[in-house]
């Protein structure tokens, strides 16, 4: 196990001279979010928008000083800026004309990562409706099905892949610049949970955490995979709108409960997609009903057909039911999917004929557009 700390890290970087200030970056107070962990090391290098491009190369040096200390076995130093888009005229506020969200003039294309054929992303416009076991399931269920599936952890704040694939240990690096995913269950995975203690919070801005996310898409030895299925972060935040402009997603899946307070908050998400032209698959209604494990009997704990519901009014597709029950609680916390540990089982089988609805899609080039959102 490594000795280092944050102290070591932190006199190494002040080695590091920003030629433009003749200050080193801990002076000037750039460095942000740091963290260390058995000498994987990860910080972010906060400048000013309009200087991104140009500070690569002081990343870059902050990397290697660090990467030069005894102990450290890998280092991932990112910038909180971004290249603006080409047209940096302000929208226009007046109907008919563009909305937020949409590709504008000069605006970057969207691009893959290499070596991928297809991007889904599992989202839901609230926390706490299961988003990510659907997501850990329906990746294993796509495997199970013959695709080569990748699994995206980009919930920066809140990450529960590593826990929920059973993953241990570090993602490694052939060359010091992309990392190897992690294996398990037949995927090939990445989580900035597995490079940081699973009780450190993530206490970095917005502009950190797309350029995180940003890393983990690009970063990272993909190839080849027939899918990358991206669990999206809670909500309709940066996050959210960086994965769905800069990546094109072949579509999307939304997750809801059947409580109306759910469905509120997964038609914001439907919007999100509509907005950021990206196509929806449709919705899962999770939690759909509990069955008791001891007699069988069936409760309709949160409601029941709520998500079928409003696909139908907001015209998606309603992609299925996933039930309440204590075996997919119990698969997940201790880091055996339902799908891998009882793949013939009834739990199991909802997020296989999950997975065969997103395959047909898929196969089929389903590039519908994200359903027109009706405000009643």
């Amino acid at each position: 196990m490594s000795n280092l700390t944050p102290d070591d890290v932190l006199r190494a970087l002040k080695t590091v001279v920003d030629p433009d200030r003749n200050k080193d970056v801990v002076a000037l107070g750039v460095i942000q979010g740091l963290a260390v962990k058995d000498g994987h090391v990860s910080f972010a290098l906060e400048v000013a928008p309009e200087e991104g491009r140009a500070k690569e190369p002081l990343r870059l040096a902050a990397e290697k000083a660090v990467l030069a200390l005894k102990g450290a076995r890998s280092v991932t130093a990112v910038l909180t800026a971004h290249k603006p888009a080409a047209n940096t005229a302000p929208p226009r506020r007046d109907a008919g004309h563009h909305t937020e969200g949409a590709p504008r003039a000069g605006a970057p294309e969207r691009q893959g990562p290499a070596g991928v054929k297809a991007v889904i992303a599992v989202a839901s416009g609230k926390g706490g409706v299961g988003k990510s076991t659907v997501a850990v399931n329906l990746a294993v269920a796509l495997n199970r099905l013959g695709r080569k599936t990748g699994l995206l952890d980009a919930d920066i704040y809140g990450p529960s892949i590593p826990r929920m694939l059973g993953l241990h240990g570090k993602p490694t690096s052939k060359d010091g610049k992309k990392l190897q995913p992690m294996a398990a269950w037949g995927l090939k995975a990445i989580s900035i949970g597995s490079l940081i203690d699973e009780d450190q919070p993530m206490i970095w801005r917005g502009p950190m955490v797309m350029t995180a996310l940003t890393q983990l898409i690009y970063d990272v030895e993909w190839a080849p995979l027939d899918v990358l299925v991206v669990d999206m972060p809670p909500g309709t935040g940066d996050a959210q709108l960086t994965l769905a402009q800069r990546v094109p997603l072949a579509g999307a899946v939304i997750v809801s409960t059947p409580q109306d307070i759910a469905l509120i908050d997964a038609r914001k998400g439907l919007a999100m997609f509509k907005k950021t032209h990206v196509p929806v698959f449709g919705i899962v209604e999770n939690m759909s009903t509990f069955v008791c494990p001891n007699c069988g009997h069936e409760s309709h704990i949160f409601g029941h057909g709520g998500a079928r519901e409003t696909a139908a009014k907001l015209g998606t597709d309603f992609l299925g039911e996933i039930p309440l029950h204590i075996a997919i609680r119990e698969t997940s916390d201790g880091g055996t999917p339902i799908t891998a540990r009882e793949p013939d089982g009834p739990q199991a089988k909802a997020f296989i004929a999950l997975a065969e609805r997103i395959a047909q899609k898929l196969d089929a080039g389903d590039t519908r557009p994200a359903p027109r959102i009706v405000m009643e």
